[in-house]
């Protein structure tokens, strides 16, 4: 891949027009907070088409301040992905012209002699008029219809010498070619017309029979047969995904659930089952409704049982005191998975530190953090393995804290 280098003349500012700015922001709001830097590609990309086809250096900063990311980050991608055109093109057409093997066998050379004569006699070069350039590109994925030429977002296609010629010629006066094959064909259809599919074909409905719909199962299909096993390949199950563990880790509370020979019950059934509910009044048999005498004294009842005055309660020692966790749920989860690390206020941390310094932690994990007290470089330095599988479980990532390896990140900062 050639060195690309910015150009040596470049405007003094870039902005965008009302219109495009619009569009920007509004590209930015398809992300969630902390990633709106995946919205660089595309707004870099309205930048170049705002100024006539090439992305100037200003506009690069603008893109990098609106995003919030380094200015060296947006420029490795304007440099990396020869989409952008980092010199000046020509103001009418950018002709990229494919050069690689099928379009090579196709004529493309013949294409790129067209432009070096009617263009200018070198790729990245501006004619004359400053109106056209053209350079010679890698496949762009029309090789069915070699040769083909790329201007903008449009392909032209099946290229002759004369039909290249006649596309130029719409193009200085002002036209807009038709984008697409050049040749009598449709799409990427063979060269002299359809071959197969060329009908519909009826297949007669029997009187009396109505067709299932597209999801109608196949109900003489033994659900436990290798038949019915094999129309599941390929559906996801929910295994090894952790967004499923999280939910059925979650389940219900405590109460919900009862656990009767080792099979769970519903909390409907456990009400039935407790002593006074629908399960318990049992029906008296025939022999026992003969002997009982309907005059027959009601038998006192039991005096009840007073329960001692209880003792005062001993003032329990001191807990730890954590702030509450902002989701209740994943709380629950992480507290089943180890022990939560030691929490601060934000009064006693003080100037919090900047924990998006570790590898791994972006600005919405490090809000996350310090909503759960960690603030300081210091206490994730200090959290033991037990420390590491509560926060994975309440972040749902399963290992990626040794993974990436945090707690070393972190000892490693405090050394510095």
């Amino acid at each position: 891949m050639a060195v690309r280098r910015l150009a040596e003349q470049q405007p003094a500012a870039f902005e965008f027009t009302p219109q495009n700015l619009e569009w920007a922001k509004a590209k930015i709001k398809n992300y969630p907070e902390g990633r709106q830097a995946s919205a660089v590609i595309p707004i870099l990309w309205k930048a170049q088409e705002q100024h006539h086809g090439w992305l100037p250096e200003p506009a690069i900063r603008l893109v990098a301040d609106m995003l919030e990311m380094p200015y060296i980050r947006v420029f490795e991608i304007a440099t990396f992905y020869t989409m952008f055109q980092l010199q000046p093109v020509g103001t009418v057409a950018h002709i990229g012209v494919c050069g690689t093997t099928p379009c090579m066998l196709r004529g493309s050379d013949d294409i790129m002699s067209i432009c070096k004569k009617r263009i200018a006699s070198h790729a990245f070069e501006l004619s004359q008029d400053g109106r056209f350039s053209w350079e010679e590109v890698e496949c762009a994925g029309a090789c069915v219809n070699a040769p083909m030429v790329q201007i903008g977002a449009d392909t032209y296609e099946d290229l002759t010498a004369e039909t290249f010629n006649a596309l130029l010629d719409t193009l200085e006066k002002g036209g807009t070619p038709t984008p697409g094959p050049q040749s009598t064909r449709k799409g990427s259809e063979p060269i002299t017309g359809a071959t197969s599919l060329t009908e519909v074909p009826e297949y007669p409905q029997p009187a009396g029979t109505e067709a299932p719909g597209d999801g109608a199962p196949d109900t003489d299909v033994d659900p436990t047969s290798p038949a019915a096993a094999g129309q599941n390949i390929g559906r996801p199950d929910g295994d090894n995904r952790v967004e499923v563990e999280a939910t059925r880790s979650e389940g219900g509370a405590p109460s919900d659930r009862v656990e009767t020979d080792g099979a769970p019950v519903s909390a409907e059934e456990a009400d039935r089952a407790a002593p006074g509910g629908d399960a318990a009044q049992t029906p008296i048999t025939a022999a026992e409704a003969e002997t009982a005498s309907p005059d027959a004294p009601a038998a006192e009842a039991a005096p009840e049982a007073t329960s001692p005055e209880p003792a005062p309660e001993e003032p329990a020692p001191a807990a730890t005191s954590f702030p509450p966790v902002p989701d209740a749920n994943a709380g629950a989860r992480a507290d089943a998975a180890g022990d939560r690390p030691h929490a601060m206020t934000l009064d006693e941390a003080g100037a919090p530190d900047d924990l998006k310094r570790i590898s791994g932690i972006g600005p919405v994990i490090e809000k996350t953090l310090r909503e759960l007290g960690v603030y300081k470089l210091e206490q994730l330095a200090a959290w033991t393995q037990s420390n590491k599988e509560w926060v994975n479980a309440y972040l749902a990532f399963k290992g990626r804290i040794d993974r990436e390896r945090w707690v070393e990140q972190a000892q490693d900062l405090m050394k510095k």
